[in-house]
């Protein structure tokens, strides 16, 4: 947090500020951090995961001298923690990771400091293999996710294709009465592909528009209201569009549940068009030859049914997981995931709501009971953000068999929102979309 990197120089003699050299000792510090603690995981025999293992916390202080079972090393004593070990062991097996790639990707290469679009006062690492994200986060947020753990990663479980954010780890690294508290997640956009536009969506316009000061950065995060004005929605094909809104319906069920609101999808735009596809400059190092974690790219997230996805016709390594869609006459790259969910309305946001519905319509504020906001949500990004391409009359829907294989199913709830076809489409695609109205839902 801003309070913790105000103080922890003088504290502690880590610093979040990149041109403070201790900035670097941090980093290095928390790949030191899991890489022994990880490591040490790996002489411990696999089991059934039970359920006082979401509440293990496991401790060792690292003295930079070393001792009889940690090595030396040139940062300040600290003291590292890993939450729920074996848990997070068995999530990471779950999503084919395995602990010598996990060990690779976080500790071999410096790890790579990205800005903050937000405004949250996190700060975010990425891994030089683009696979993974380290957040720092929050007492209360560490707290709500160690309570969430159970439910969420036995939906996981059922359900791995998903939007939502997957946690590979929660760590924290204490030194001189300073608590870094950090969490590793799944990476949404690839940076070795340019993002022409980037988008930070909630559903809500109020006060929902990218500052001056963002607008200046030379990759802003633009949201709602911006969207609004730059774009006309995305444009995917039918069996898309379903599969897509399908899958944001169930993850947004699964966070109702736990009360979870405030969230966003992440949403990175590429247009192919573009002049050398906007390659980002990361040359050989993007995930070439590397581990592949499961359900990881946005286009593996939609399809469901846990079936194998057909490839596209024109799918190649370069396209890096995005989903195919278009705006006006551009192809486009899409790639989205939900974040920013560690947030409990129960807990955090009650009074939030109080004085903000005092002051501003209710119905626009961005923090609001966990169904209205899921609702809103899914009413944005089903009607404003992602449209569909409508066949042409005449045209057969079951040309359509190359696009992305999915759970031809899609809620009432939403569709019926979306501006209605003429009574002529709708008879001849009823068969195949609406066979299953309804039956994800949890």
């Amino acid at each position: 947090s801003t309070s913790l990197s105000s103080t922890s120089s003088h504290v502690c003699a880590f610093s979040f500020d990149k041109n403070d050299p201790t900035a670097e000792a941090l980093r290095g510090a928390i790949q030191l951090g899991i890489g022994y603690s990880v490591g040490n995981m790996t002489s411990k025999p696999d089991r059934d995961v039970l359920m006082q293992d979401f509440y293990v916390v496991e401790s060792v202080f690292l003295p930079s001298e070393g001792s009889n079972l940690t090595p030396a090393h040139h940062y300040p004593d600290f003291r590292f923690k890993n939450y729920a070990p074996l848990a997070f062991r068995y999530f990471r097996e779950l999503f084919g990771i395995k602990p010598d790639d996990y060990l690779y990707s976080i500790c071999k290469e410096p790890l790579i400091e990205l800005s903050n679009p937000g405004a949250s006062s996190s700060w975010f690492y990425l891994t030089s293999d683009d696979e993974f994200i380290l957040k720092t986060v929050q007492h209360k947020e560490a707290e709500f996710l160690q309570k969430l753990l159970p439910g969420y990663y036995m939906n996981l479980n059922q359900n791995p294709r998903t939007l939502l954010p997957k946690f590979y780890g929660l760590y924290c690294i204490q030194c001189g009465g300073v608590n870094i508290r950090l969490v590793v997640m799944n990476n949404v956009l690839p940076r070795s592909l340019k993002m022409h536009y980037k988008y930070d969506l909630k559903g809500s316009t109020y006060k929902r528009r990218a500052s001056r000061k963002e607008h200046a950065k030379p990759s802003p995060t633009f949201k709602d209201l911006d969207f609004q004005e730059m774009h006309e929605g995305l444009y995917f094909d039918a069996d898309t569009y379903n599969a897509l809104m399908k899958t944001l319906q169930r993850d947004c069920r699964v966070l109702e549940s736990f009360k979870i609101m405030d969230y966003s999808l992440l949403l990175g735009i590429h247009v192919l068009d573009r002049k050398l596809r906007g390659r980002g400059g990361m040359g050989d190092s993007k995930r070439q030859g590397g581990q592949k974690v499961l359900y990881s790219t946005a286009r593996e997230s939609i399809q469901g049914d846990g079936k194998a996805a057909e490839p596209l016709p024109d799918a190649d390594d370069e396209t890096l997981g995005g989903i195919p869609a278009k705006h006006k006459d551009e192809k486009l790259l899409i790639f989205l995931g939900i974040i920013d969910i560690l947030q409990s309305y129960r807990f955090i946001k009650k009074v939030e709501h109080s004085w903000k519905a005092l002051v501003h319509d209710g119905d626009t504020v961005s923090v609001h009971r966990p169904n209205f906001y899921a609702d809103r949500f899914l009413k944005f990004m089903g009607t404003t953000v992602f449209k569909k391409i409508h066949p042409l009359r005449g045209t057969s829907s079951r040309r359509k068999k190359n696009s992305i294989q999915l759970c031809r199913s899609a809620s009432q709830e939403v569709l019926s929102t979306v501006k209605e076809e003429s009574q002529e489409e709708r008879r001849a695609q009823s068969l195949e979309i609406f066979d299953d109205t309804g039956a994800y839902w949890l």
